[in-house]
C-alpha cells in the first residue's frame, strides 16, 4: 500500500501534468481550425497549412487520450488499489509513478 506522502506527491504530479495537457489541447484546438478556401495564401503555403493541420490534429487526438488517462488516474487515486499493477497486483515502483503517474502496470507487466 502506498503511504500518504507518496500518494499526495503522485496526485500533485497528476494535476500538474493535467493542467499542461489542458493547455496543450487549447492551443492545438486553435491550430486545427479549418483553413478557409478563400484565404489568400499561395498554393505551397496552403499545402503547408494543410499538412500542419494534419499533424496538429494527430497531436490533439493524442493529448485528448492522455487527458482521459490522467483523469482516470485521478479518480483511481482515492482507491486503495491506486499504485498497484492492474495485471499482477504488485506495487508499481514509485520512480515509475513519478515519471508516468497515470501508469496502471508495473515494469514487469508492461
Amino acid at each position: 500500500m502506498m503511504n500518504k506522502a507518496d500518494r499526495k506527491k503522485i496526485i500533485q504530479r497528476l494535476q500538474e501534468i493535467l493542467q499542461d495537457v489542458e493547455q496543450d489541447i487549447r492551443e492545438l484546438e486553435e491550430l486545427t481550425q479549418p483553413i478557409a478556401p478563400d484565404n489568400a495564401i499561395g498554393r505551397v503555403s496552403r499545402m503547408d497549412a494543410i499538412n500542419n493541420k494534419a499533424i496538429n490534429d494527430a497531436a490533439l487526438i493524442k493529448q485528448k487520450k492522455r487527458r482521459k488517462r490522467l483523469q482516470k488516474a485521478l479518480e483511481r487515486s482515492e482507491s486503495d488499489s491506486f499504485g498497484h499493477c492492474t495485471r499482477c497486483g504488485a506495487l508499481i515502483a514509485m520512480g515509475r509513478l513519478e515519471y508516468i503517474p497515470d501508469s496502471t502496470r508495473c515494469v514487469g507487466c508492461v
